[in-house]
């Protein structure tokens, strides 16, 4: 059995000895053109020649949450992509997605502005009965974060393209309930996958839908959002800000409009970071089941793009 690791961006050495640790039968070297067929592979990023030079493979292990960046490229017509089911992202999306909205709800941004400026004061709590949070995209990640926003007691809606059902969240399906869907959510979070249908669906019209004062929270793909309409937005007041972890250029280009905008919080793609052993420990496991002739989790449609 060959493994080949094939990551732009990724430091491959420690991937290579936890794969051989955890399948010690297996060949699992690092990718160079000419190499030899190999079974599998684990991706990010990877180049067109590399796929070209691989016809043969069986599975592409994906080691991000989205496989947009890889369904825009000539897969192997016998390969399967294979996303990892969590591999320690859906935390660390809660957590984040959980700090932007409760700061947002408590304005702690205003607080922290009122410290520096030596300034001491108070607001009128907001009821959290009326902060009613809509999260966009119920997989693993998206149900992870809906459920731990129910934690906090804020209303829960959740909108997803086939019916999916989550304990104490509310569900709107299809394109007939997303407008109503926008309508109730005071705070809206993104976590579609992208895909031709889904790029471009956060612009003037769809984000005018959600209630006056309303927040945006992004951590999906830049590509959602088309950024001139979510300024626009913002800056008339009918958004009160947004909290964006990704976006069409990254990194973001130096004088972009949201480096220095006062309701605009920005973090450099870092809401949930694929944890590396979690991920071998679950690569190796998939392979396992493969070889026993088991069905694989985490399989991409490519015609539905997740």
């Amino acid at each position: 059995m060959n493994i080949t690791i094939c990551c732009t961006d990724t430091k491959t050495e420690p991937w290579v000895a936890g794969l051989r640790a955890a399948l010690p039968g297996a060949h699992v070297s690092v990718w160079q053109p000419g190499d030899p067929q190999a079974d599998f592979a684990v991706v990010w990023a990877p180049p067109q020649p590399f796929l070209d030079e691989q016809p043969g493979l069986k599975v592409l292990f994906n080691i991000g949450a989205g496989v947009d960046a890889l369904l825009r490229l000539r897969l192997p017509p016998g390969a399967q992509v294979v996303r990892l089911d969590d591999a320690g992202m859906s935390v660390q999306m809660a957590e984040y997605v959980c700090h932007a909205v409760i700061r947002h709800f408590r304005e702690l941004d205003a607080y922290e502005a009122d410290m520096r400026g030596g300034r001491w004061g108070y607001r009128k709590p907001r009821l959290r009965s009326e902060f009613t949070v809509g999260v966009m995209g119920l997989g693993v990640l998206g149900e992870r974060v809906a459920r731990a926003l129910a934690h906090f007691e804020f209303p829960v809606l959740g909108w997803s393209r086939s019916p999916k059902s989550v304990p104490g969240v509310r569900a709107f399906e299809g394109a007939g309930q997303f407008e109503d869907f926008l309508a109730a959510s005071r705070v809206l979070v993104n976590l579609l996958p992208l895909t031709p249908e889904t790029e471009n669906l956060l612009n003037r019209a769809t984000l005018s839908r959600l209630p006056a004062g309303a927040y945006l929270i992004n951590v999906a793909r830049g590509a959602h959002v088309v950024e001139e309409d979510l300024l626009a937005l913002v800056d008339s007041g009918h958004l009160a800000g947004a909290t964006l972890d990704v976006f069409r250029t990254e990194p973001l280009p130096a004088g972009h409009p949201f480096w220095n905008h006062p309701r605009i919080v920005a973090t450099p793609h870092t809401s949930a970071r694929t944890l590396r052993d979690e991920s071998i420990a679950q690569i190796a496991g998939k392979i396992a089941a493969l070889q026993r002739g088991e069905p694989l989790a985490g399989v991409v449609d490519r015609g539905r793009g997740y």
